[in-house]
């Protein structure tokens, strides 16, 4: 059974996001505690495993799953983009979009120049929400707003500037005492001239992740949440963390008549544009593949 290690949204190794990729053979997903056991063994913030389908069975030719070393989650972006870089570097699916079914619905990898790939995900719907009285002090930063994704629960906390973002020493044993899944802080970026529009960085310890290095499924939050600051569809966020990475996002597709949304009701999905390098490819031993 063969598994790697990919780093995703960066374009050089020991950058980026670290991701797991398990390529199971055909056939119905195996036990989800082995999967559980794989992730764990890989102590990365999460390892996709991903199967073919059946032709014929439905919008997508691959599906897929994410563990963290303690949860299946429902969306990961840079696992997926992982994913979907593994399908091509192994010339499994060509220069075609790569369709996943999962727990999210169909997701889409998009072929780009030069190694790009961008996930058609579905966008988050970020709707205010009250400060906790304990996330400043958890933080140790004050905090200007808060907004929550229910989707994903994540709890969305505005900074007073990048700085801040940047120089945070959170306390992980209270943030996980947050009622949400993790805690996403960001701000505007303070010299935009640097590529990118926006910061940010995600705690999720509750889910075996203190920090997460690069979170695609944050920036399905983080990009509405922007656009409606910014006026743009297009951004582009920096997440600072000690490995760092670039996500770019496009809006699209209006979401109807959504009560509180930006512009004309808000939006459907959002693509998430990055590149991604293979660190390590192997094989799984006979007594590890379940």
């Amino acid at each position: 059974m063969r598994i790697s290690i990919i780093d995703a949204f960066t374009d050089r190794p020991f950058a980026g996001n670290p991701a797991g990729v398990c390529l199971l053979e055909p056939g119905d997903w195996p036990e989800e505690r082995w999967m559980r056991q794989v992730a764990r063994e890989l102590n990365l913030s999460d390892t996709a495993f991903v199967r073919p389908l059946p032709p014929g069975t439905g919008e997508a030719e691959w599906a897929v799953r994410w563990f963290t070393p303690v949860t299946e989650v429902p969306l990961c972006g840079h696992a997926t983009l992982a994913a979907a870089h593994a399908l091509r570097s192994r010339g499994l699916v060509g220069d075609k979009p790569v369709r996943f079914g999962s727990l999210s619905g169909v997701l889409i990898a998009l072929p780009g120049p030069e190694g790009m790939i961008s996930l058609d995900f579905p966008a988050g719907h970020p709707e205010p929400a009250e400060v906790p009285a304990d996330l400043a002090e958890a933080l140790g930063t004050p905090v200007l707003a808060c907004r929550h994704d229910a989707g994903l629960d994540i709890l969305l906390a505005e900074l007073r500037s990048e700085h801040a973002v940047r120089g945070l020493a959170p306390d992980l044993a209270a943030i996980t005492r947050q009622r949400a899944r993790g805690v996403l802080v960001t701000a505007r970026a303070e010299a935009p001239a640097d590529g990118y529009d926006f910061v940010s960085r995600y705690f999720a310890p509750a889910a075996g992740v203190p920090e997460d290095p690069v979170t695609g499924s944050a920036h399905t939050v983080l990009a509405p949440f922007w656009a409606e600051r910014l006026g743009r569809t297009r951004l582009t966020g920096y997440q600072a963390s000690a490995r760092g990475g670039l996500v770019r996002c496009e809006l699209r597709g209006p979401a109807g008549d959504r009560p509180g949304a930006p512009g004309a009701g808000g939006w459907e999905r959002v693509l998430l544009s990055g590149r991604a390098v293979t660190v390590l490819d192997g094989q799984l031993s006979a007594s590890a593949a379940g």
